[in-house]
């Protein structure tokens, strides 16, 4: 192995693409620092240069997962418009997608038991992934008199409970388990009862 240690071009991008492959074949949990250095092709001393741990590591690459999540659902709900239906769908369909597309970083970011706020930076990726679906509850329930709308961070938090759910149950192979019918299906058609059950969508959209 070259040990390239502190030359290395993009040290830090390169240790969070190995500690990405490892999360996703031996867990967040299953590897430490000098197998993610080795993995980059780097000296176990250059890890320190930008983290001190395992856990800092873990907890940049769930920072990545976030920002790139938040982009996705966005650009979602964005394309569903102007249907309600259609653009909730869109944002559920997204969340699978990117479950099933970037699993290291869907790991680091939900399965890792890294806080959200262990770094200012996390937090804000963690947060503007939440605004985006708060912001799109918002917009869907303007129709609502004040008094009898639901607060819009309730029911997003619903939609995205039910979006992690089927990822966990049915999207990501989890062992004797299965369903006739396709994650895409199952999410989108409990989003149309959902909104549906709180009157944000009429029964006909």
């Amino acid at each position: 192995m070259s040990k390239r240690g502190y030359h290395h071009g993009n040290l830090k991008q390169a240790l969070i693409d190995a500690a990405l492959t490892l999360i996703e074949t031996k867990g967040p949990t299953g590897f430490t620092l000098s197998e993610a250095s080795k993995t980059a092709g780097v000296t176990p001393a250059a890890v320190y240069r930008h983290f001190d741990g395992r856990e800092d590591l873990i907890a940049e690459a769930a920072r990545q997962g976030y920002d790139m999540f938040a982009d996705l659902i966005e650009f979602a709900y964005q394309s569903g418009q102007p249907s309600a239906m259609a653009a909730f769908g869109a944002t559920g369909r997204a969340y699978l997608a990117f479950a099933q597309k970037y699993p290291g970083h869907y790991i680091a970011m939900f399965e890792s038991s890294i806080s959200v706020n262990r770094t200012p930076e996390l937090a804000a990726a963690s947060k503007r992934a939440n605004d985006v679906l708060e912001k799109a509850a918002a917009d869907l329930s303007e129709h609502i008199p004040v008094e009898k709308r639901p607060p819009a961070s309730m029911f997003s938090a619903h939609i995205w409970a039910m979006s992690h759910g089927v990822v966990e149950l049915f999207a990501r192979n989890s062992p004797g388990r299965a369903s006739p019918f396709p994650p895409e299906d199952l999410l989108e058609t409990g989003i149309g009862i959902y909104l549906r059950g709180l009157g944000l969508i009429d029964a006909d959209d």
